[in-house]
């Protein structure tokens, strides 16, 4: 038993998510995201792409000031519970 949890919680501090942001305006970016959306994804995501299009959002190119993807504790659940099948990930869009 104490092997188990030792090792359960070894997995779980190991375990860590990753925030991957993108600036294209130095200019200040709206505190708020835009666009706040969790993308799906399967078998960790191998060979699969989501696009989304930042002008469109924020009415032109111009007016994007960051781009941020985040694999959050509950993306890294979902994807350990479901043995990498299902793989989500966080996607925002910052206006100005």
């Amino acid at each position: 038993m104490k092997k188990l949890v030792i090792t359960a919680a070894a997995a779980l501090l190991l375990s860590a998510c990753s925030t991957h942001t993108f600036i294209v305006s130095e200019q200040n970016a709206a505190s708020q995201p835009t666009y706040d959306k969790m993308q799906h994804f399967f078998v960790s995501g191998l060979g699969q792409s989501k696009e989304v299009n930042g002008a469109e959002i924020c009415g032109s190119a111009d007016k994007v000031a960051k781009v941020q993807t985040q694999q959050t504790f509950l993306n890294g659940l979902l994807h350990s519970v479901s043995y990498g099948i299902y793989s989500p990930r966080d996607m925002r869009v910052y206006c100005k």
